[in-house]
C-alpha cells in the first residue's frame, strides 16, 4: 500500500494557548474542520481531552473515530484513527509554538496508507482541503 503525507504550516496572531485550546477541544474541533465532531470517551488524565480520549467524526452510525496518543499542553497533540475506516496506519500531529513575533505557528503533519490501491490520493485530497479550508477560520474561533 502507497504512503501518503499531509503537511500544513500556519501562523496566527492569536496567543498559543488560545490556538491548543481549540485544537484540542474535541467538541469545538468540528467547527474549525466543518465536520461533526464529539467526544465519546474521556481521557483519565486531568484534561478530558488528554490521552486516551476518543472524538467520533460524523453524524450517526456513520463515522470515524479518532483516539489521542500524545498529549502535551500548548505543544502537541497526537492521534490515530482507531475505527473502521478507508485508511490504516494513519497518525495525525499538531505541534504549536511561539514565533520571534508573538504569534502562534502549527505545524499539522497527517501520514497515512490506503486500504484500497490509488484511494489515498483521493482522501489526501478531501482530507488536506478541508483542513487548509478550515484553519483559515482558527483566528475568529480561538
Amino acid at each position: 500500500m502507497a504512503m501518503y503525507t499531509i503537511e500544513i504550516d500556519e501562523t496566527f496572531d492569536v496567543p498559543r494557548n488560545r490556538v491548543f485550546a481549540l485544537f484540542a477541544d474535541h467538541n469545538r474541533i468540528g467547527k474549525v474542520l466543518g465536520a461533526p465532531i464529539k467526544r465519546i470517551k474521556d481521557s483519565d488524565q486531568a484534561d478530558p481531552n488528554g490521552i486516551g480520549s476518543v472524538r467520533k467524526i460524523g453524524i450517526g452510525p456513520v463515522g470515524l473515530e479518532e483516539t489521542i496518543l500524545n498529549f502535551e499542553p500548548n505543544s502537541l497533540i497526537e492521534y490515530t484513527v482507531t475505527s473502521m475506516s478507508p485508511i490504516k496506519n494513519h497518525l495525525g500531529r499538531i505541534r504549536f509554538e511561539d514565533t520571534p513575533e508573538g504569534h502562534t505557528r502549527i505545524n499539522y503533519t497527517i501520514t497515512f496508507e490506503d486500504v484500497v490501491p490509488l484511494t489515498g490520493k483521493i482522501v489526501r485530497t478531501a482530507l488536506e482541503q478541508g483542513i487548509r479550508r478550515g484553519i483559515k477560520r482558527v483566528p475568529d474561533l480561538a
